[in-house]
């Protein structure tokens, strides 16, 4: 006789489930969420005369009519290379502000505003120049495989991170709803694997079928 497990597996109308886990890309379009082009970061985020890099800072004055309208264009990104940084450290730089380290027993009391403008001053570092294309977006054209996703399908126009830090702790949240503590990548782990359980680990006890399709290596081998 068949299980009540399998009963409510079997009625459930979702048959097949999709989690594709990309590089952060972004498609800029000024009618989203009210951007207008005036947002923008200091180069020295607690210097008030400090220069200011506005998103989309490709301006230009076209005419519409008889009247004449600065135009912002946020999609001037192409390859961007190097990567803006994306450890622990340097988001938390990008999102208080100031450097990692210097206020940081301040910000654990709660007593530092999250003022998300320290993008520009920390990517400054990385490369002089950089923020320039960092504070702007990509065009369609130039993702094809996001461009296709987002025409199919319906997307999401804000987006949270599990812990703002690089890729591999957050594919183990993906994958199993923590880091096991972790904030940066470490080799030495990876190779010796996690050991908490898994989505397709639930997903195996509970009868149901799954496939991984990778390009290097399947994020379950990260795991023990």
């Amino acid at each position: 006789m068949p299980s009540e497990a399998s009963s409510t597996i079997n009625s459930c109308p979702i048959k097949t489930i999709m989690v594709l886990v990309e590089e952060n890309r972004s498609f800029i379009n000024p009618e989203i969420d009210g951007v207008t082009g005036k947002e923008y970061n200091l180069i020295v985020a607690k210097d008030p005369d400090s220069e200011r890099v506005y998103f989309g800072n490709l301006q230009l004055d076209l005419c519409k009519g008889s009247q004449l309208e600065r135009v912002y264009f946020g999609n001037q990104s192409e390859y961007v290379d190097p990567d803006p940084a994306h450890s622990f450290q340097a988001i938390y730089e990008q999102v208080f502000g100031v450097p990692w380290g210097q206020q940081s027993s301040s910000v654990n009391k709660g007593s530092v505003a999250t003022t998300m403008n320290g993008f520009v001053q920390q990517t400054e570092i990385v490369e002089k120049g950089l923020s320039e294309t960092m504070m702007n977006g990509f065009r369609p054209e130039v993702i094809p495989v996001y461009k296709e996703l987002v025409s199919q399908f319906a997307v999401c126009d804000r987006w949270f991170v599990s812990l703002p830090s690089s890729a591999q702790p957050n594919r183990l949240f993906v994958h199993s709803a923590t880091s096991h503590g972790y904030i940066s990548r470490d080799t030495k782990k990876l190779i010796q694997g996690f050991p908490q359980k898994t989505i397709f680990d639930s997903l195996d006890d509970a009868g149901l079928s799954f496939g991984i399709y990778y390009a290097n290596l399947p994020s379950k081998l990260l795991y023990r």
